[in-house]
């Protein structure tokens, strides 16, 4: 019996916040589902009065068991707070989504860190964060709490930017795929979507062509061997973006595919907002450690970085916890 999608919601009350909950109705969720909305705040033991440097002096020794910072924070305001946004947003799920699961969770520490912990605890299917933040120039960017959960988390996240649409406007998915086992599973995870009737997705191949250097310009028959190898790519990217379409296109998906050329980092985010996507569906590079997943310099991350609409990187995954590739 298959088990219902588990999803958890990073919830702070912000506009950022506001509109990864109404980009949940963009992403094809089941009717069905757990979802636990989590807020989190950072609370610190209250400082001793500025005239105080006796009692200062006295007390610098003095340690203060984790037990007693446990049972302030629990009772502390801000987590009160936090309690109440969570149990605000939860709602706001719950209204949109009646027949799911809904709980609401504050916590405090860092809120980076803590979903991470919940995530490896409850082992959700995805992970919805907002993005916090634009640029200078008006871009959106990733904020640290954003950047740290897709770097750090072994379920899928979805960086969630909502955007204003008209009444009745299709949903659209750009799936960008390289033939990887990564980029396959991007490819799953919305064929097994519920997508609402008209949604459309484009299946975006990125061809970066072989350049013969200045030796096999000089040498007709390394040229030769660069332009053949290139042309066998470019004919078995076609097969395989055909092949990726016809697969999603049984779900009732309008498909088309595309091969574009350049550097996927930049290519995917411009396709999306030329056709003005809701979400870029692209998949994680496995990672082995933490080291690694630290380091992640992947397309994934620079196209979640980049993209003025929703990035969702997918992460294939056994509710044991074990994560494919990681």
């Amino acid at each position: 019996m298959k088990k219902n999608m588990r999803i958890l919601i990073a919830y702070d009350g912000s506009d950022c916040a506001e509109a990864a909950l109404d980009d949940l109705a963009q992403a094809g969720l089941p009717e069905i589902a757990e979802a636990i909305v989590m807020s989190v705040t950072e609370v610190w033991l209250p400082p001793p009065p500025v005239s105080s440097y006796e009692i200062v002096e006295q007390t610098m020794s003095v340690h203060v068991p984790a037990d007693l910072k446990k049972v302030y924070m629990k009772g502390s305001h801000a987590v009160k707070e936090a309690k109440a946004l969570a149990e605000r947003g939860a709602a706001r799920v719950r209204a949109n989504f009646p027949k799911w699961k809904v709980q609401a969770e504050a916590i405090y520490g860092s809120p980076a860190w803590e979903l991470v912990f919940k995530a490896d605890k409850w082992k959700p299917d995805l992970i919805i964060v907002g993005s916090h933040g634009r640029s200078a120039l008006g871009r959106f960017v990733l904020g640290s709490v954003s950047q740290r959960v897709l770097t750090e988390a072994r379920s899928s996240v979805r960086i969630a930017r909502g955007r204003v649409e008209e009444l009745g406007s299709p949903v659209r998915i750009v799936i960008g795929l390289d033939g990887s086992s990564a980029s396959k599973a991007a490819l799953r995870a919305v064929a097994e979507r519920n997508w609402p009737p008209l949604s459309q997705a484009r299946v975006v191949m990125v061809d970066n062509p072989m350049q013969a250097t200045l030796v096999g310009e000089l040498i007709p028959l390394v040229a030769a061997s660069v332009d053949e190898s290139n042309r066998w790519d470019r004919t078995r990217i076609r097969e395989f973006a055909e092949e990726a379409a016809k697969l999603i296109r049984r779900n009732g998906l309008q498909v088309s595919a595309a091969i574009e050329d350049g550097d996927p980092k930049h290519v995917l985010p411009r396709v999306a907002e030329q056709w003005g996507a809701n979400c870029i569906f692209v998949g994680a590079t496995g990672f082995s450690n933490r080291f690694q997943r630290f380091l992640l310099g992947s397309v994934s991350a620079a196209v979640a970085a980049r993209a003025h609409c929703s990035v969702e990187v997918v992460r294939p995954r056994t509710r044991k916890g074990k994560t494919n590739g990681n």
